[in-house]
């Protein structure tokens, strides 16, 4: 394959996860979401178009994927104990909260989205997101994690942040520092983000636990513009501790060896 044509597949991959995450995208904002030129945008459409992978809403000029981008992920399988364990609570709490949820496990020094209630929650202001890796510690699920391990685990995994992207300790974001930050999540039982990463929206994170290790993180996503933090704990944050644990009580004998083998390697 020549330069040329990888050059092309990379673009129409990025073109069609921005569609899908967008859900619903001019080709003005597809072009500022990747960076490509807007004359190339509209060619790509066409060519995603002509492949049944995304549609165009003439009334609006706008792009949303197809039922057809399914049969991309037709031959995947997540874990076992994500279909089977995590996402039927995920679904009730949902239905219960209506604000979108995030299934959030560790992958390198970031935190990665596995599984997402985004697309049946009436107040998404995100899309696509499973698969999407978001920072350590400016996200309530990375904080949440944190809080929960080990000193040396912590500073271990705080190093290898720290020689990855460059940022040197002390971390200090927009409301504190990794400490102070650290100490509060342990105070109210859950992670928390209001001011870093996405500030339209806020989240709280509660641990998932298997045996002595947080192995998972329940995220719930609200618009900052409809609560503060102090009324979303007041609101959310038993319900989310509630639903955590009992996937936590549910994980218990449903892991194969190998996810529990992949899960050790990744955190």
């Amino acid at each position: 394959m020549s330069d040329s044509s990888i050059r092309a597949l990379e673009r129409g991959v990025a073109v069609l996860q921005a569609v899908n995450r967008l859900n619903g995208a001019k080709p003005g904002d597809i072009a500022d979401a990747t960076g490509i030129p807007r004359p190339s945008i509209y060619r790509l459409l066409r060519t995603l178009s002509e492949m049944g992978m995304v549609s165009k809403d003439h009334f609006s000029n706008r792009w949303r994927p197809t039922r057809h981008v399914k049969s991309l992920s037709s031959g995947f399988r997540e874990e076992d104990w994500v279909c089977q364990v995590a996402v039927p609570h995920m679904i009730e709490l949902g239905r219960d909260v209506l604000w979108p949820l995030d299934l959030v496990t560790l992958r390198g020094c970031a935190m990665e989205v596995r599984e997402s209630t985004h697309q049946i929650s009436p107040y998404s202001v995100h899309h696509g997101m499973v698969g999407k890796q978001i920072p350590l510690i400016e996200t309530a699920s990375g904080r949440v994690l944190l809080a929960n391990m080990s000193e040396p685990d912590r500073q271990a995994l705080l190093t290898l942040l720290s020689e990855t992207s460059g940022v040197k300790p002390p971390f200090v974001m927009k409301d504190g520092g990794i400490d102070a930050i650290i100490a509060k999540v342990r105070k109210l039982g859950v992670g928390f983000r209001v001011a870093d990463f996405t500030p339209e929206t806020g989240s709280i994170s509660a641990p998932i636990w298997y045996e002595d290790q947080v192995f998972a993180c329940l995220t719930l996503i609200w618009s900052t513009s409809s609560l503060p933090l102090e009324k979303s704990l007041v609101l959310y944050r038993d319900k989310l501790l509630r639903t955590a644990d009992a996937i936590s009580r549910d994980l218990v004998g449903k892991l194969t060896s190998a996810e529990i083998a992949q899960f050790r390697e990744a955190s």
